[in-house]
């Protein structure tokens, strides 16, 4: 069952995930289109997750660190 009122501290580490997720992307100069391929998702849900406009799933995000050649850690640590 999701908190509710939700912490302020998620939506604010979300964005610095997703941040964390453009800047690796654009430093292996990957395109929305190019991680989404690697991913299996399409460039509309890279750039929500970059923008932090939705929520990804645990496999999504260990997807998404393999692609990127990081660790899960890397992206989500705070």
């Amino acid at each position: 069952m999701p908190l509710d009122p939700m912490p302020d501290w998620v939506p604010a580490h979300r964005r610095v995930i997703g941040e964390r997720i453009r800047n690796r992307r654009r430093e292996l100069r990957l395109s929305q289109i190019q991680l989404g391929e690697r991913v299996g998702r399409d460039h509309k849900t890279i750039h929500r997750w970059e923008s932090a406009g939705t929520n990804m799933t645990v496999t999504d995000l260990l997807l998404l660190a393999r692609a990127l050649h990081t660790t899960v850690g890397a992206l989500a640590d705070e």
